[in-house]
């Protein structure tokens, strides 16, 4: 079963194989399957994320890093976590559609107020067309439910999509607190730089005004690691 151990694991363990390549969907180290930390196979549905994977396996060093992994992670969540009850994986990614990220605005200063909407109209815009709803927006932090057919019909398009793009949306969506920017970056309706710009607008306001905390851009530069891994994947399916 090789690579189960290592791919739950949270710490760099020793690299115990001395080729890693893909073959017909497959990842092998010296020939033998990997698979997932659910012992399931790990069996990549695209050849260029296969590809893409086996080089993460074959880049690592003495020490096997899962860090520098983030592909692999991604496709095992995608067979462990979202595609054993793909349903209830969709629906728990589609709440986030009740208080996206876009709809809630800052009352002041005008310049926040004034990028927010820059940013964030465009994208609300673009669901408002692709999926025929509408947004209620909020200023401040107080909740405003959205509608019940627009909460309806963007969980429909969420659980529209795949185990594996179900995968990459969960990173995206958590990490932006937006539903809305994670369906456009899977429709390829914005860009990756776009969409992290509209997702960090406020700690990067926040940075500019009072100037950069470097414990917060540690987490942030994390944050934005993970996205980029997220958007990787999403693109190589």
């Amino acid at each position: 079963m090789a690579g189960a151990a290592l791919a739950g694991a949270a710490r760099p363990v020793k690299r115990f194989y001395k080729e890693a390549t893909a073959v017909g969907g497959e990842i092998r180290l010296d020939g033998r399957p990997v698979r997932t930390p659910a012992r399931r196979l790990l069996a990549i549905p695209s050849e260029r994320l296969t590809q893409a994977i086996a080089a993460e396996w074959a880049a690592q060093d003495d020490r096997i890093d899962p860090v520098t992994m983030p592909l692999t992670g991604l496709a095992n969540a995608a067979i462990d976590r979202a595609a054993p009850d793909k349903e209830a994986f969709a629906r728990g990614l589609a709440a986030y559609g009740e208080s996206d990220l876009l709809c809630y605005r800052a009352e002041a200063p005008p310049g926040l107020v004034e990028r927010q909407a820059a940013l964030w109209d465009p994208i609300l815009a673009w669901a408002r067309r692709r999926y025929d709803v509408d947004f209620t927006l909020a200023s401040g932090v107080v909740h405003r439910p959205q509608s019940c057919a627009t909460v309806e019909r963007l969980a429909h398009a969420v659980a529209a999509r795949s185990a594996f793009e179900l995968a990459a949306l969960a990173p995206l969506v958590t990490i932006s607190g937006s539903l809305v920017i994670a369906l456009a970056l899977a429709e390829e309706a914005i860009g990756v730089e776009p969409a992290w710009s509209a997702a960090a607008l406020d700690e990067q306001w926040q940075a500019e005004q009072w100037g950069e905390d470097a414990e917060a851009a540690r987490a942030l530069a994390v944050r934005r690691r993970d996205f980029k891994a997220a958007c990787r994947f999403l693109a190589l399916l």
